[in-house]
């Protein structure tokens, strides 16, 4: 009995241990006989001496990227179309912007024509108002005429009045330069055509400019000016007064022209 309560409590102790099976290394006390196959020794395991292969190693596989998400985007429908808002216009080009060229003042003078033998005078105005007796570029014009052995006393053509421009003060008549020199010209052509002359003497700028054609560089020079004949630039008797040095190129000038009225000269 007492073999059997030693064995019982052994058998309960390594089922507790999960213990299959076991020997023991001694002889134990009051302990069952061991069954015979499981006190022979285990075969030991073969060794293979034949050179192994070396393990190949496994190449790492790589990684892929991970996918975007894709984005579905939303294609309109038929309805949608429908009610969709109608393609705003294109803007007009804005039309291109020209520049309008300024419109000169039309000029202003006034001129006075006369006559000094066989020469004719177009004089240039500085009050505007026909010469008097007494005024100072009166008797300079009179000296000019002595030295140019012209009579002193110079006579009015046609009615005497002064040829003024612009005609007009108001209206759209064009009245810029050119309209005045086709304008001074034909007063001059007509007087001209009624009444010859050997030479016309253009005194002051406005004269030299509108009938002649020319500016301040041909004073004291000939001009041969169409529909007219042949012409003498002059300064303006007031530009005589106020620079009496240009007098003597004048008189230089003047031996040059007289031949023109005065044969022999």
């Amino acid at each position: 009995m007492p073999l059997l309560i030693e064995e019982v409590r052994r058998r309960a102790y390594l089922t507790a241990m999960q213990v299959a099976s076991w020997l023991p290394r001694v002889e134990l006390p009051f302990a069952a006989p061991s069954r015979a196959e499981l006190l022979q020794p285990l075969p030991e395991p073969e060794v293979d001496t034949a050179p192994s292969a070396p393990t190949p190693i496994a190449e790492p596989r790589p990684v892929a990227e991970p996918q975007r998400p894709a984005i579905e985007v939303p294609r309109p429908t038929a309805a949608a179309k429908v009610f969709a808002k109608p393609d705003a216009k294109p803007e007009p080009e804005p039309a291109p912007v020209v520049e309008a060229k300024p419109v000169a003042p039309p000029p202003r003078f006034a001129l006075q024509l006369l006559r000094a033998g066989d020469c004719a005078l177009l004089v240039e105005l500085a009050t505007g108002e026909p010469f008097q007796s007494r005024d100072p570029s009166y008797l300079l014009l009179k000296d000019l005429l002595r030295a140019a052995g012209l009579p002193d006393a110079p006579q009015q053509v046609g009615d005497g009045s002064p040829i003024r421009w612009p005609l007009l003060t108001r209206g759209n008549l064009d009245q810029g330069p050119d309209a005045a020199r086709d304008y001074v010209q034909g007063v001059l052509a007509g007087q001209l055509e009624a009444e010859p002359c050997r030479c016309l003497w253009l005194i002051g700028l406005p004269a030299v400019r509108f009938a002649g054609e020319a500016d301040a560089e041909a004073y004291n020079r000939e001009l041969q000016v169409e529909g007219l004949g042949a012409a003498w630039a002059l300064p303006s008797l007031e530009l005589l007064m106020d620079e009496p040095e240009r007098k003597a190129e004048l008189w230089r000038a003047m031996r040059r022209v007289m031949p023109r009225w005065k044969p022999g000269a």
